[in-house]
């Protein structure tokens, strides 16, 4: 594959000019590290193999999207073209755009050492070798195959960096200058603020959120920083082969139960996957809701689940008034109603933009004027 004049255009769509991530951009053959993945159909998921169709394979790895690599346990890499697996994505190689937000984020200068949290496919820890040599760049993914598959796939780049298989959440080999994640968290791990000497930073977005927290260590432990007035979503960190399987039972029973109170609805039916700042501002009230969204026709179906019990179904049928079902010991549709009264009385949600103090042990507290919340 020619595959330079695409690593340039794909450089030129989405760097600036004068960015000094043009360069590596330019230099990576994300091809290379992206050889099979995974696309979503309205059969499931269906395997695509990139040398069976060269010109398919150009086209996907130098586009700004994200190519998912692992759904469930199952690679790509391992797959046949009879797999569909039905479980949550678990690596991919993220969209190159949002990989340089995020380096941009970090605030990374030449010589500075790094730690590259979620391996993944490699691609955005070749883009950090490219710039800064493999000397400066550690990179760490909680499973195995992922990193020998991208430490091969580097070293066949002329990228040699120190690959760690493990939790990044826990102990860290070393410090490190910058910190920057291409998986959420919540909250800060407290080994990432250990293994940042004062001044270093880290760039990270928050789990279930669309929240980029930016921070520098303090010489106290902890950090200072802000949540970027930005928006960017990650696959969180897991400390197994897959997340834990959703509650299939729980679902059905919200999708089809009375609840044990029946309101019609303030609002319209949101999709609480799609509207990133609202959904986060409800993850600060009440963290890891599970969303479902479903359209039948003209019937819009919105699901809450909780795993202490709680749920909500909404239901709105051709733009008329959503009748609401809540069950369990907290009203979700309730909370989510108090997000869309702050967003309507103040014009704007405060979550971007807030200051942000993260203490030593990893707990963040937000502000931004009246408004305060922690994350622990």
């Amino acid at each position: 594959m020619d595959w330079t004049p695409r690593a340039y255009d794909l450089a030129d769509r989405v760097t600036r000019p004068d960015s000094p991530w043009r360069a590596p951009i330019a230099a990576t053959p994300r091809h290379a590290f992206v050889p099979r993945w995974w696309r979503y159909t309205a059969d499931g998921w269906a395997l695509q193999d990139g040398p069976a169709d060269e010109e398919a394979w150009a086209a996907a790895a130098y586009s700004d999207r994200t190519l998912v690599t692992q759904v469930g346990s199952l690679h790509a890499d391992h797959a046949t073209p009879a797999d569909r697996p039905t479980g949550r994505p678990t690596s991919s190689s993220t969209l190159p755009g949002l990989v340089v937000q995020m380096l941009e984020y970090a605030a990374i200068t030449d010589g500075d050492t790094v730690l590259d949290v979620g391996t993944g496919s490699g691609y955005g820890t070749a883009v950090l070798c490219s710039r800064l040599g493999s000397g400066r760049v550690t990179s760490i993914d909680i499973d195995t195959y992922l990193t020998k598959a991208a430490g091969e796939r580097l070293t066949e780049a002329g990228h040699q960096p120190y690959l760690v298989t493990g939790d990044a959440t826990g102990p860290l080999p070393g410090v490190v200058d910058r910190i920057v994640a291409m998986v959420s968290v919540r909250p800060v791990p407290a080994s990432w603020l250990e293994a940042l000497p004062t001044g270093g930073r880290l760039a990270t977005t928050l789990t279930n959120t669309s929240m980029i927290l930016t921070a520098t260590k303090t010489d106290d432990g902890g950090a200072v920083g802000r949540i970027e007035r930005d928006w960017a979503m990650f696959m969180t960190t897991r400390t197994g082969a897959d997340y834990p399987a959703r509650d299939q039972a729980a679902l059905e029973r919200a999708r089809t139960a009375d609840g044990e109170v029946v309101t019609p609805a303030r609002y319209p039916v949101l999709d609480l996957l799609e509207t990133w700042e609202v959904r986060s501002m409800l993850e600060m009230m009440a963290p890891d809701i599970e969303h479902h969204h479903e359209v039948d026709g003209d019937t819009r179906t919105a699901i809450m689940l909780h795993a202490d019990g709680s749920w909500a179904r909404a239901v709105q049928v051709a733009g008329g008034q959503p009748i609401v079902h809540q069950g369990g010991p907290r009203r979700l549709w309730d909370l989510l109603d108090e997000v869309r009264a702050y967003w309507l009385q103040h014009g704007q949600l405060p979550l971007h933009g807030a200051l942000a103090r993260v203490s030593p042990d990893g707990t963040i507290r937000l502000r931004r004027g009246q408004w305060s919340a922690s994350i622990t």
